[in-house]
């Protein structure tokens, strides 16, 4: 997984990233949690989401926001996070200029920039929204959230309660043509611990099942 630095709006972004063989690959994008709580790239959640979409054919980045790691600037309250993401989206895009398809994933305070991200990018054709903080954020702006996606949070989650995750899952739900999919992980608090392997499982099979594989693509 090499390491990238990007030009992002407040300076240089620091980042990892692998590059898939098939230059038809699609693309994915890791946003990492809370940069004033610890949050970075190496966070093992995001890891274990870079890895998951790795081990299906992704072009896949993670990278530090802005003030994290080597990642230049200072911490915004969202507003800049969200331009460091698009930029790096950019640039993964810059380099896959074939993708068949792009997704974005994302954990705690990630999810929300993610999610944000996913509203001013008609490209994005699909998300994984882990412990999305509902409770702290406001998620209004999904309205109507723009394209199906995976939903996953803990039922001992101490920083971010089930039932706000519940609540914005039953409110996007609601809207038609498309589909929340939502995993409860029973026992997982807000950074899951050792249910890290039952969290990579509930990613990789809902790619599985809604990923089109290259030979579908071509029929």
């Amino acid at each position: 997984m090499p390491e990238v630095m990007i030009n992002g709006p407040e300076g240089r972004i620091e980042a990892r990233y692998l590059h898939a063989q098939d230059p038809g690959a699609p693309i994915a994008l890791m946003l990492h949690p809370h940069p004033q709580h610890g949050g970075t790239m190496n966070n093992k959640v995001v890891y274990s989401l870079y890895q998951t979409f790795v081990a299906r054919g992704f072009s896949t980045l993670r990278f530090n926001f802005r003030g994290v790691g080597r990642s230049q600037g200072v911490y915004s309250g969202g507003e800049g996070e969200l331009s460091d993401a698009a930029s790096a989206l950019d640039w993964v895009q810059t380099y896959n200029p074939n993708a068949r398809f792009c997704w974005i994933a994302g954990f705690s305070f990630g999810a929300w920039i993610g999610m944000q991200l996913l509203m001013r990018r008609p490209e994005i054709s699909g998300f994984v929204s882990i412990a999305p903080p509902a409770n702290l954020f406001d998620f209004t702006f999904l309205a109507p959230c723009p394209a199906s996606g995976l939903v996953i949070n803990g039922d001992k989650d101490e920083i971010v309660p089930a039932d706000s995750v519940k609540k914005l899952v039953d409110k996007l739900s609601t809207q038609k043509g498309i589909t929340i999919t939502h995993n409860v992980i029973k026992g997982a608090n807000h950074f899951f611990g050792p249910q890290i392997d039952d969290l990579s499982r509930l990613v990789g099979t809902y790619l599985d099942a809604n990923v089109p594989a290259t030979a579908d693509e071509d029929k």
